[in-house]
């Protein structure tokens, strides 16, 4: 049997600017399938490779496969259905198979809106694709599928979800074949060294209401540290890689693992060969300020904080339990770590004003971070926060939830004013850095990484590719009133389909338990206490964070790189 796995033709000009990044799922999916066997496995990257429909189209006549699938995140979802169509265009045979975060949850409205899709792989792709993939190749579909955990399909009118699948025991059984993709397309730019997305965990203990993170993975599971070393070692002995980011929402959570990870890597030399980025919460640093030097004796050289928003009000938001004093002060500490240090803030949600935008980049300038980055507040179809926004949201357009489109419309200004005062924002923060900071770095790595940092920028914004501005019609100041962000007001959401998920989420032992560590977070925050990521004011202590990774019951309801179709 034929497998093909395309990773979908979406551009936003967000995260892309800073080179091509390899889909991490296709691998963890390629490796499960020929570890089980079949080895007919093929990969089309459209996304790297700007593959059209046309061309896609000939690929799969080319390859003749019998089972087509894809993934996809909320922003992607249209360019996914657009693939399996192509692909039932092709033959009406070919099984169509579509996995990933968004169709997980709104199964519903994937279903009704693109009825040529065969079948969602509801959560980690791994092992139900093989119950999948078997029962194919058994000739026991579509009868077997109504005994399949973690599936959705239509059959006839009805849309039907089977019982939600437990989440993946033992990651240390999942063999990513990394082979499957072609190193050479995966350049990270600010360094031009090809780049790597290995996880170390899956899953977060903690509740952010905007993040989707801890609904999908459910279970807070982290690998043994020596194995993702290993895995790190292959990416760098087999494919010449030189720079990885953990895939992780957070891979500090668990201190004891993330130390040896990082002794691991200094015992076998590897901080020569290759070095690494992570994203993590100010917190964490504040935690680990004694071990930031071993941090960077391992290689880690770029830490992406989520400092989110410089307005007291939207750290509560939140539930950031970040002060913005402690902003700066995690800045200052990986600064003198020598660890570059990415500073993140969250822009355009109702109550943002031109004031509350300027104060961004006044906290920018005062923390003194080596990067900063707006990105506009996506709230996903799935997360709490969404809900919570209600009306608010009234663009339906997930096209257009890229982290660098307006989603919601500020009360005091438009959105094409938004988008401005952020570019200015970029504008003013760049320049000075690349005249009186970047050049003056010395002749070493930190001078190298931040002019390549500015190489990547000035590329995508000569390209107009930088926050999709080409596409919108955004020129400068001068250009406001042009700007179209082609909106499609037509489409309408569904409510997200939980269900089984978070039934079973609320009488897991380890949901309850994450629940009372937010619930005391609530009643704090009421004493003038600040919380951040759903968490309490406590960190995680080893033996919560190994508690937190305890083998999950087939009960568990959902749960970054890996296994999701």
């Amino acid at each position: 049997m034929r497998i093909l796995l395309v990773h979908p033709n979406y551009h936003s000009g967000g995260a892309e600017i800073a080179g091509n990044w390899p889909p991490a799922w296709a691998a963890y999916l390629a490796g499960a399938l020929r570890g089980a066997g079949y080895d007919d496995v093929h990969f089309i990257d459209a996304m790297t490779d700007h593959v059209d429909d046309a061309a896609l189209e000939a690929r799969i006549r080319e390859l003749k496969p019998d089972v087509v699938g894809t993934t996809a995140i909320t922003p992607s979802i249209y360019k996914a259905e657009e693939t399996l169509k192509i692909a039932k265009k092709v033959s009406p045979a070919i099984i169509t198979m579509l996995g990933g975060v968004h169709a997980t949850f709104m199964f519903k409205q994937v279903l009704t809106e693109a009825p040529w899709i065969d079948v969602i792989v509801r959560g980690e792709g791994e092992e139900i694709l093989l119950d999948l993939v078997r029962a194919i190749d058994d000739g026991r579909w579509p009868l077997a599928r109504h005994d399949i955990e973690g599936l959705a399909f239509l059959d006839g009118h009805d849309i039907i979800a089977t019982k939600a699948a437990p989440t993946v025991k033992d990651l240390e059984k999942i063999k990513p074949d990394w082979g499957i993709l072609e190193w050479g397309k995966y350049i990270y730019i600010p360094l031009g060294k090809r780049v790597a997305i290995p996880n170390m965990a899956r899953g977060c203990p903690f509740t952010c209401s905007f993040c989707s993170q801890w609904k999908f993975w459910r279970d807070y599971r982290i690998r043994d540290p020596k194995a993702v070393v290993d895995e790190i070692e292959t990416l760098v002995n087999d494919h010449e890689v030189g720079f990885f980011i953990l895939a992780d929402e957070e891979p500090t959570i668990n201190r004891k693992k993330f130390i040896a990870f990082c002794e691991e890597l200094i015992a076998r030399g590897l901080p020569e060969k290759i070095q690494w980025g992570i994203n993590t919460r100010v917190t964490d640093i504040l935690r680990d300020e004694e071990y930031l030097a071993l941090y960077r004796r391992a290689g880690l050289v770029h830490v992406s904080l989520g400092t989110e928003a410089a307005a007291q009000l939207k750290l509560d938001l939140f539930n950031k339990e970040t002060t913005v004093e402690q902003n700066k002060k995690a800045i200052r500490l990986l600064r003198e770590a020598d660890i570059l240090v990415e500073a993140q803030f969250i822009v355009g949600l109702e109550n943002e004003t031109a004031e509350t935008l300027e104060e961004t980049y006044r906290m920018a300038m005062d923390w003194k971070p080596d990067l900063a980055n707006w990105s506009m507040y996506t709230p996903w179809p799935f997360s709490n926060l969404f809900e919570e926004l209600g009306d608010k949201v009234e663009i339906h357009d997930f096209d257009k939830y890229n982290f660098v489109t307006p989603i919601i419309k500020p009360a005091a200004m438009d959105r094409a004013e938004l988008l401005d005062r952020v570019m200015n924002n970029y504008r003013r923060f760049y320049m000075r850095k690349a005249l009186f900071s970047y050049p003056w770095q010395g002749t070493g790595y930190r001078r190298k990484y931040l002019l390549g940092c500015l190489k990547a920028f000035l590329k995508a914004g000569f390209q107009r590719t930088f926050y999709d501005l080409g596409r919108v019609n955004y020129w400068g100041p001068q250009s406001k009133k042009g700007v179209d962000f082609k909106f499609d007001r037509t489409r309408t959401n569904h409510r997200a389909e939980t269900g089984d998920w978070k039934a079973a989420a609320e009488t897991s032992r380890k949901a309850l338990k994450r629940e009372a560590v937010v619930h005391e977070a609530a009643k704090e925050v009421k004493g003038g206490v600040i919380k951040a990521c759903g968490g309490g004011t406590q960190q995680l202590t080893d033996e919560d964070a190994d508690e937190f990774n305890g083998a999950p019951t087939r009960g568990d309801a959902p749960g970054r790189s890996g296994a999701h179709i």
